[in-house]
């Protein structure tokens, strides 16, 4: 919604903060300050947010850490400047943090030993009440009838020093969502979901990162085209070299290079340099370095090329319809089974159960095609290998019921 149309809809737009705008905190002294105001009320939750530069800096480090407390109000932290201290730490802990879309800020906050000991997700939880938007401009919307402002969502925050208006923003995103916070848990308990969402917010706080893949080059998008094992040797080879340049320069990798360049130009590689240089981009500069790299992959003796990817376990489920039917023909009414208990508790099916979690279910129990073998198996039974899958106890309760009655 825009700006010119909030006053149609009786909402306000929120453009300032209503404390005004606090300078940056960039010494260790009015962090300081903050955390003693802070302390003053313990049992107080704190709204986080942060801001990185994942699209220009090769990290997703924190350059902006938004705090908001009802008595100490915004802190808008720059935790380049100086080493965060354990007062911060100690101030925050015990607390309920409030954050929107945890999963994007968690990680930059724990690389500075910031982690929650209570979570709520306002993301989150309106997707487990259903709603149809939720973002963060769309939940502050529903809930407090105020338009929020999103202009500076992509801008890079390693910038120095930040804007007025960049700084507005960041302060923004925690202005209302303590307010926003107990609007929806009023909801969540109204429909008889808190502990859903209990069970969600802490599966969030404690869960690991996964490890770094093995063979990271592989996750280029569209590295699935190189047929030949000497295109894939340059692709990788390509990849190696600009994660080189990218960490050194603290660029973000699409940067200095970008995967769909890298694969159209290793596809051409074992083809010659005439044919890989016409492949690149064509205001792409240094463009021997590439040559450099991709040829050095397609010279590689034979037992030194990277072998073709193992198939996942289960396979893609894209190709089950081929070459597992058995497999789809027992998983299209199981998902569609899932499908209807989601729409009905009013959440999207991927909370109600992750896609994935159901699709290895039922690629590991041949017994899922046969309704009475299911009822026989019981729904306690279902829920616990639901679980091992790693679904989430309240969602395995659901959904094991709903397996177990499809008789």
């Amino acid at each position: 919604m825009t700006a010119a149309e909030a006053p149609e809809r009786g909402h306000r737009r929120l453009s300032e903060p209503r404390d005004g705008l606090t300078p940056v905190i960039d010494r260790i002294q009015p962090l300081l300050s903050w955390c003693e105001a802070a302390a003053a009320a313990s049992e107080e939750p704190v709204a986080v947010d942060v801001e990185r530069a994942s699209s220009y800096r090769y990290s997703a480090r924190a350059y902006l850490i938004q705090l908001r407390t009802a008595s100490a109000g915004t802190a808008l932290i720059d935790p380049v400047a100086f080493t965060i201290p354990e007062t911060l730490r100690r101030t925050l802990q015990g607390r309920e943090w409030i954050l929107h879309a945890a999963t994007q800020d968690l990680p930059s906050l724990a690389e500075l030993d910031l982690r929650p000991d209570v979570l709520f997700d306002t993301e989150l939880a309106a997707r487990l009440l259903g709603m149809e938007r939720v973002s963060l401009g769309a939940v502050v919307e529903d809930t407090q009838g105020l338009v929020l402002a999103k202009e500076h969502s992509a801008a890079d925050w390693s910038r120095r020093p930040l804007p007025a208006s960049w700084l507005t923003y960041a302060a923004l995103d925690v202005e209302v969502l303590v307010e926003v916070r107990d609007v929806l848990a009023r909801r969540l308990a109204a429909e008889g979901k808190t502990r859903w969402a209990r069970e969600e917010f802490e599966h969030l706080r404690t869960r690991t990162l996964p490890a770094r893949p093995a063979e990271p080059w592989r996750a280029m998008r569209g590295v699935g085209v190189l047929r030949s094992t000497r295109q894939m040797a340059a692709a990788r080879a390509m990849w190696e070299r600009r994660d080189q340049i990218a960490r050194h320069e603290d660029l973000s990798p699409h940067l200095v290079i970008k995967d769909r360049a890298i694969v159209a130009a290793a596809k051409a590689a074992p083809q010659g340099k005439a044919a890989f240089d016409a492949a690149l981009p064509a205001q792409l500069r240094k463009k021997d370095i590439w040559w450099k790299a991709a040829r050095s992959g397609v010279e590689l003796p034979a037992s030194h090329l990277p072998a073709r990817a193992e198939p996942s376990d289960p396979p893609a489920h894209k190709l089950w319809a081929k070459k597992f039917p058995e497999v789809w023909e027992r998983y299209l009414p199981l998902r569609e089974i899932v499908g209807e208990q989601a729409e009905e508790l009013h959440l999207p099916t991927e909370n109600l159960l992750t896609p994935g979690v159901l699709r290895t279910w039922v690629w590991q129990h041949p017994e899922s095609a046969d309704p009475a073998r299911l009822a026989a198996e019981g729904p306690e039974r279902i829920a616990e290998q639901l679980r091992d899958l790693g679904a989430r106890p309240w969602q395995a309760e659901i959904v094991g019921e709903v397996l177990a009655r499809r008789a």
